[in-house]
């Protein structure tokens, strides 16, 4: 039986307190330590699961662990993704081969960021930049749960997670003033890091 590494939560790469005023070190600590673990711990719990079914030649119970494995392992690698996406010296907007994909594939820079805005405002998880291999093009993605509204073969460089746990401790049902203000800690560098990652696969 070939040995597969287990996921494991990644360490925040700032402090817990770093992106206030935008989220609360409260709101981070939550997300981070119990929101986000819980779905390294299901991926895990699902995992060992089909291992067992594999093992005893018994299928019964392994099309619900595939769809654990499917929904958890979505939310692990967003969950990643946004907080790499964020740094408290982020802000701005981007610059070089990033900015001028943007301008390209949505006209503007706010071409870019009222579409994305719209998805924000219309998930039920997450607002998505993605870039689309087969276009060869970015595209904004409104996905519900974590992998409902995916495009096949893309690759987000942008997750921003519009659950009610991400904003509605600091900013209420106002989803909207949470958007807005992860515009002040976004990290175009990571972006562009992700993006230039996606463009070279």
């Amino acid at each position: 039986m070939p040995e597969h590494s287990n996921p494991e939560l990644p360490p925040l790469p700032y402090d817990y307190d770093a992106l206030e005023p935008s989220i609360s070190e409260q709101v981070v600590t939550w997300h981070h330590d119990t929101h986000h673990q819980s779905y390294v711990d299901s991926i895990q719990g699902a995992e060992e699961t089909l291992a067992e079914n594999r093992e005893a030649g018994d299928f019964g119970g392994s099309a619900a662990a595939i769809r654990d494995v499917t929904h958890n392992g979505c939310g692990h690698y967003l969950h990643t993704l946004f907080w790499e996406n964020m740094s408290p010296n982020g802000g701005g907007e981007p610059s070089g081969e990033l900015a001028d994909a943007i301008e390209e594939d949505f006209g503007s820079y706010e071409g870019w960021r009222g579409e994305f805005e719209a998805a924000a405002d219309d998930a039920s998880g997450w607002a998505l930049l993605a870039y689309d291999p087969v276009a060869d093009q970015l595209r904004n993605l409104v996905v519900d749960q974590h992998d409902q509204g995916a495009l096949w073969g893309s690759h987000p460089v942008v997750a921003l997670d519009v659950w009610e746990h991400s904003y509605y401790y600091d900013y209420g049902p106002d989803r909207g003033s949470f958007v807005e203000n992860f515009f002040d800690v976004i990290d175009w560098d990571d972006v562009a890091e992700q993006y230039q990652k996606a463009t070279s696969q």
